[in-house]
């Protein structure tokens, strides 16, 4: 049984008639990866304007960890929007807020006194947790690292990387963000290993408290356990403890920024549960909500409190109808079992695309659990990044009924999304439909990229 199912063109006539509506009236500078328009989602598959039906791999950007539409939580959007939209936080007292702060207090990592905070979306909770480290420590200095992403606020695009998509012509931005190298195992070096690499970037760490900022001055360091928009990239263990260390010297807060690899999404409730490290506070969004607008920060009590009566807040922030759903989705997450299906999801996209590494330009293939890349490079030996073949996959994914997105730094990865529950089936249809999608892609590119592109081989 095949669960794509196409009966226009894609896009189609209706997602081009909405299109041209989107172009006229919409800033052009957002962003669109995949050229349809929804009219309905449920679980992993999507249906068009034109009655078009897609397997979703793209998830919202890792929106949907539970599936699109879930029924208990439609469920509990709709009760609660029949009682109170949004009397604001600001204002009032809900149940909604104070339930939600005590399920997130309770299930991120740490057994010490928490406390949490609600916001709208992953750049002001990021953004939150920063004034408060700030709050906390009395100090300025925060610590990023390379490939990272962090919203696009403007302190959060002062503490994100990759320039040219982010950043460009939008500064001057926030001072007294540091950034680091970051251990990337796959992208070590010439000479160095991957466990080499993570020495010497643990060093590196050690060094920029000499060298950038002294640890007196040192508010925080933010870290995303598994890296997102950078290319999926699970951050070694062994740099996570020595982040943890030197907060632990310097008095700095830990921030671990799981709003894409949070909720879910790796087969724990929060990625950095794999490396049993412990934050002092821990930022979630994304499938949190499960397509609703909420994120939180949360984390020890006493820092939590720092800021001083009134300091923090906004308008929107935990409204009632997205703590519903966010207390839905906590339910569904931690029913025994559900959080396995994860490794399903990892097993089969590593299969997938182990089984044509051969053939197609793949470096490197990773993740964890249903975070999933696969990174493509026009040699593997110089690992030079491919970024206009795999630009190229991206909509003939989409002509084949699957809805994609690409990661990295170089924009040269394809992610893989899924809802946590997506059944075998429709996970390898929905690879497969790619996998064709990069044959095309690479058919096309290897003669205009060059004449000898060198034989495909195994990557060093």
């Amino acid at each position: 049984m095949t669960h794509i199912r196409l009966k226009t063109e894609i896009p189609g006539p209706n997602s081009v008639a909405l299109q041209q509506r989107r172009a006229a009236a919409v800033s052009r500078g957002l962003g669109q990866a995949n050229a349809v328009a929804v009219q309905s989602a449920r679980g992993s598959l999507v249906t068009d304007v034109d009655g078009n039906t897609f397997i979703d791999l793209a998830g919202g950007i890792g929106m949907m960890a539970v599936g699109h539409n879930h029924p208990r939580v439609v469920a509990a959007v709709q009760a609660q929007v029949q009682e109170a939209i949004h009397p604001c936080a600001l204002v009032t007292n809900f149940e909604g807020y104070p339930a939600l702060a005590e399920r997130l207090n309770a299930l991120t990592p740490g057994d010490f006194p928490k406390k949490t905070l609600l916001a709208n979306g992953g750049a002001e909770a990021v953004e939150n947790a920063v004034k408060i480290a700030r709050a906390y420590t009395g100090r300025a200095g925060v610590i990023v690292f390379e490939g990272a992403y962090h919203g696009r606020t403007n302190l959060t695009m002062a503490m994100t990387s990759k320039y040219g998509l982010f950043k460009k012509g939008f500064g001057p931005f926030a001072p007294e963000v540091y950034r680091l190298a970051y251990p990337n195992p796959y992208r070590a070096p010439e000479g160095l290993s991957s466990e080499q690499w993570t020495d010497w970037c643990c060093w590196n760490l050690e060094n920029a408290l000499v060298a950038h900022i002294d640890g007196s001055a040192l508010a925080c360091i933010v870290i995303e356990p598994v890296m997102g928009e950078g290319g999926f990239i699970p951050t070694p263990a062994k740099f996570l403890h020595k982040i943890r260390e030197i907060c632990d010297r310097t008095g700095a807060v830990m921030i671990a920024d799981e709003i894409q690899s949070g909720s879910g999404r790796t087969g724990r409730l929060y990625a950095i549960e794999h490396a049993g490290v412990v934050p002092d506070l821990l930022v979630s969004a994304k499938s949190l909500g499960a397509g609703t607008p909420i994120s939180a920060v949360t984390g020890r009590a006493e820092i939590m409190d720092a800021p001083h009566l009134g300091g923090v807040g906004s308008t929107y922030g935990g409204s009632p109808v997205s703590c519903a759903a966010a207390l839905a989705v906590l339910d569904i997450l931690t029913e025994p079992g559900f959080l396995e299906q994860a490794q399903m999801i990892e097993r089969v996209t590593r299969e997938v695309w182990e089984a044509v590494r051969g053939e197609l330009p793949i470096g490197d293939i990773r993740g964890v659990g249903a975070m999933m890349a696969v990174e493509f490079v026009k040699d593997p030996h110089t690992k030079e990044p491919w970024m206009d073949m795999v630009a190229a996959a991206v909509p003939l994914a989409v002509e084949r009924g699957v809805l994609l997105i690409r990661a990295g730094l170089y924009s040269n990865c394809l992610r893989f999304l899924p809802a946590l529950d997506i059944p075998e089936e429709v996970l390898r249809e929905g690879l497969n439909a790619v996998v064709d999608a990069v044959r095309e892609a690479y058919a096309k590119a290897r003669p205009a990229a060059a004449a000898e592109l060198p034989a495909l081989a195994a990557p060093v």
